[in-house]
């Protein structure tokens, strides 16, 4: 099992991901989000070109393989505040704190990109609890995205 001390974390601006870390990326996004949870939406919206990506490396006999990923998009961009989104942690590193260890990370860098600035999401609603953990707090009402039931969260 992956423990978040044996993730490689790495940021990139969408120009400096290579062909296959793209790739690596949208099929771990398309099989979580579209197939996993059957959720028919246009995963690749436009906010990747200008988002900075993390994305959190392991080893698995002797291959580089993705664990989790999330992307961070400046204020302005997309909602008022900087966010956090498509927030992703591979099956296969699913229970290890991949995923404490990427909501750290990405907190941490976003915070650094833009000092001074409140982060909002817009989470699963599932997933309330654990975004509270990390100091978000919910501020809208329940809403159906794409068939999940989502809320809106600010730190």
């Amino acid at each position: 099992m992956t423990s978040p001390s044996t993730i490689d974390w790495h940021f990139s601006r969408f120009a400096d991901l290579t062909p296959f870390d793209l790739y690596d990326v949208l099929a771990a996004r398309q099989n979580v989000f579209i197939l996993e949870q059957t959720c028919l939406y246009p995963d690749i919206d436009g906010y990747d070109l200008e988002a900075h990506h993390l994305l959190g490396w392991r080893d698995v006999d002797g291959k580089r393989q993705l664990a989790a990923y999330l992307r961070v998009l400046a204020p302005g961009a997309k909602y008022d505040e900087m966010s956090l989104g498509r927030v992703v942690t591979t099956p296969a590193a699913r229970g290890s704190g991949a995923g404490r260890a990427l909501l750290d990370q990405g907190i941490a860098h976003a915070e650094a990109l833009h000092p001074g600035h409140r982060i909002r999401i817009g989470a699963q609603q599932y997933l309330e609890r654990f975004y509270a953990s990390f100091g978000f707090q919910t501020v809208s009402a329940p809403y159906d995205e794409d068939g999940i039931m989502h809320i809106d969260m600010l730190r």
